[in-house]
């Protein structure tokens, strides 16, 4: 199964497939749908999914803002268009992940692959 770092490096190849358009806006509901249809289907958060729910409130740090704004509309916000905003969110989720990586074993519970990395 795909986890979510790697979707998101996936809608960066071919954003029009995923999103209809190339569109921050588009990515946060594609992102938001895809966290919905888990939550209902009761598949628990991967870390992954647990440190990006922390990408708004770093987001609102990055820009120095107090605001109750999505992150795609404060990305929007300081970006020329659409286009431009979302690859402005790959260049900040690129520093986000690099400034908060995820142990390996955190996902043992989700991902088969790595419990057997922590037994070798």
């Amino acid at each position: 199964m795909i986890d979510l770092y790697d979707l998101i490096r996936n809608i960066q190849k071919r954003p029009a497939m995923y999103l209809g358009q190339a569109s921050v806006s588009n990515l946060r509901t594609f992102l938001a749908g895809y966290c919905f249809a888990r939550r209902q289907l009761g598949i628990p958060q991967t870390s992954q999914e647990q440190r990006f729910a922390e990408f708004p409130i770093w987001i609102q740090q990055k820009f120095n803002l107090t605001s109750n704004q999505t992150w795609d509309r404060i990305v929007m916000f300081f970006s020329q268009d659409d286009r431009a905003a979302l690859e402005q969110f790959f260049q900040l989720f690129d520093e986000f992940v690099h400034e908060h990586p995820i142990e390996l074993q955190a996902d043992t519970k989700t991902n088969p692959i790595a419990a057997a990395r922590t037994q070798e």
